[in-house]
């Protein structure tokens, strides 16, 4: 799977996670820290479950869970327009 910011959106790092901007339409999204973690993780090309366990290590949300959870924010911030999934 990859991931990818398409052309219109611009992401941008801030003290409590990253805020993607949608220049079409003006909306934004803010991500928190976990959030933030994992979408640069994803674009980095680091795998869904590989990216779970980055987010759990020393945590006590289990990797199955951090999974779930990654899978949630690519298929918002998808029907979104922020990032296209292939």
């Amino acid at each position: 799977m990859t991931i990818a910011l398409p052309r219109h959106v611009l992401a941008t790092e801030t003290e409590s996670g990253l805020v993607l901007l949608d220049e079409r339409g003006g909306r934004y999204w803010q991500l928190n820290g976990s959030g933030a973690t994992a979408l640069k993780l994803l674009l980095a090309g680091t795998s869904t479950q590989d990216t779970a366990e980055e987010l759990t290590r020393g945590s006590a949300v289990g990797s199955d869970q951090a999974a779930a959870d990654i899978a949630a924010l690519l298929n918002a911030l998808s029907q979104a327009g922020l990032v296209v999934v292939s």
